[in-house]
């Protein structure tokens, strides 16, 4: 691939005014509400594990039903977009997001709960895709594409941040319920000035809708995610998990072949030969893993180790929120100017050392520490998660802008499921290995106990002192012993992502021609 050595002439194109910028402003409405879905759950799963009394299992399944369902239609959804609009994909799965989110609130039960999730994935598949293909269409100047993409990339993974401390502001003066409640708020106004404000876009040349490739993509992804899981809880217990993988990997195979025969495929593979595209593919995936996994563990230590109220335990992730959009934002007059190559892996590097505050006072769990964490890491994320967004776009032939934006919102999404199933999978398994329940607990306490964290502060509050204590002492050493391991896997990751970054993302992206 030729790099910014080589010149190309262009035209420059136009600029868009305050109504293009407005209709990001619209558009954000939907990536903010997404990105807090998926990480809101994680401070609200304490009262629903006391509420609905899952089982550990079922608890990862309520947080990752939604987001494995997303992923496993973002590119179907991106490419019905690319066919028949993607205004018109953006409101209909508005419209459900909302109606199904109104449903879950009311759970009775873990079993409806995990439904509602799921339902929930349908129609945010429509939304998200969407969201960043039009943002292709409105500025085709690449100066405010990459400023628009920045301020989307910002948003997400501001979002995902957003989401403990609207979810404190809420739990505290409202049931669980109350996170699903506010999609309708958010989602009344988009459906109002989308249509005023939104261009509608397509594919002008859409190829023809293949569902046996959306088979083989969901028969490709759902069992891979879902072996993940029951090695996480369960370990090797049964051939299980293996034989999952092997069906994914099958299914996997198949479906990249099809593809590659298919006259007009439902997802180009070419674009995957791209280098600097599916490098940055990769850098969202692992850098999303890096995040929520993060989230996922700091929200039930906050809590429930540490004691504070679910506002509390928001607010104290405040600083690693603004970091997080500040960096994304800021990115941008560095990234014009200094090669992709440098700036990612730079920029991960300051989520490497987030990770590793948190692996040296694992034991301690000072409060200050992981706010310094959080905000190093945000910082990492915010920039990276900028420049490989803009990358991916730029990569893509325009037409295919929903497939593409698809093929970032899939490993945003699988990234989410991956950090709850990864890092809380394999928290989960080292705290009950760590687990060292006091003598003399009652059975159904004991079995609590060891399902999960929650599970053992709720049965502590059973019994009778001293020995509540010497449960809630067991199981916080337990968890943080785990929570230690899991951050140095986490560092790992990132420290992959940044690998990749460095290898594949090479010189400053080429000027582009103008779009039409």
């Amino acid at each position: 691939m030729t790099n910014t050595l080589t010149r190309i002439p262009t035209t420059v194109a136009p600029r868009v005014g305050w109504r293009g910028w407005a209709a990001l402003v619209v558009l954000m409405l939907p990536v903010l509400l997404v990105s807090v879905d998926n990480t809101v759950l994680s401070f609200a799963l304490p009262q629903i594990a006391l509420d609905l009394e899952p089982t550990a299992t079922q608890q990862l399944w309520i947080i990752d039903a939604y987001p494995l369902v997303l992923a496993s239609l973002l590119v179907t959804m991106g490419v019905l977009g690319d066919r028949f609009g993607r205004r018109r994909m953006l409101l209909i799965g508005a419209a459900g997001f909302g109606l199904v989110s109104a449903l879950a609130a009311f759970a009775p039960s873990a079993e409806w709960l995990i439904a509602s999730r799921a339902a929930m994935g349908v129609f945010g598949a429509m939304l998200m895709p969407s969201t960043l293909s039009l943002l292709r269409s409105i500025f085709t100047n690449r100066d405010q594409r990459r400023m628009a993409i920045a301020v989307w990339a910002a948003g997400f993974s501001a979002g995902a941040a957003l989401g403990p401390v609207v979810g404190g502001i809420l739990l505290e003066h409202f049931a669980w319920g109350s996170v699903f409640l506010m999609a309708v708020p958010v989602l009344v106004p988009l459906l109002i000035l989308v249509p005023i404000l939104v261009p509608e876009s397509r594919d002008p040349n859409p190829g023809r809708f293949d569902p046996i490739s959306v088979a083989l993509s969901l028969l490709t992804m759902v069992p891979i995610v879902y072996a993940i899981k029951e090695f996480a809880v369960h370990g090797t217990e049964s051939a299980l998990p293996l034989v999952l993988v092997a069906a994914g990997i099958v299914f996997g195979v198949v479906f990249v072949r099809r593809q590659n025969r298919l006259e007009t495929p439902m997802l180009d593979m070419a674009l995957f030969r791209r280098p600097t595209f599916s490098g940055s593919v990769l850098v969202n995936l692992l850098s999303v893993i890096g995040l929520v996994g993060f989230l996922y563990f700091v929200a039930q230590h906050l809590q429930l180790i540490v004691g504070l109220s679910p506002i509390e335990a928001g607010l104290a992730l405040v600083p690693g929120l603004l970091a997080m959009i500040v960096a994304g934002i800021g990115v941008v007059p560095i990234a014009k100017r200094v090669a992709p190559r440098i700036v990612v892996p730079v920029a991960l590097g300051f989520s490497i050392l987030g990770y590793l505050l948190v692996a040296v006072s694992a034991n301690t769990g000072e409060l200050a520490i992981l706010i310094a964490a959080f905000v190093s890491l945000g910082v990492g994320i915010g920039a990276a998660e900028t420049v490989s967004n803009e990358l991916i776009l730029a990569s893509a032939p325009p037409a295919k802008a929903g497939a593409a934006s698809a093929v970032s919102e899939t490993a945003y999404e699988l990234g989410a499921v991956l950090g709850t199933t990864i890092i809380g999978g394999l928290l989960a398994a080292f705290y009950r290995a760590n687990l060292a329940l006091p003598a003399g607990l009652p059975a159904e306490t004991a079995d609590a106990a060891r399902e999960t964290l929650a599970g053992a502060v709720a049965g502590s509050d059973t019994l009778a002192e001293p020995m509540g204590q010497a449960l809630r002492d067991a199981a916080a050493h337990a968890f943080d012993a785990g929570v230690g391991v899991t951050a140095l896997i986490g560092a790992g990751l990132i420290v992959i992502a940044a690998v990749i970054a460095a290898l594949t993302l090479g010189g400053r992206a080429k000027r582009e021609p103008v779009e039409h």
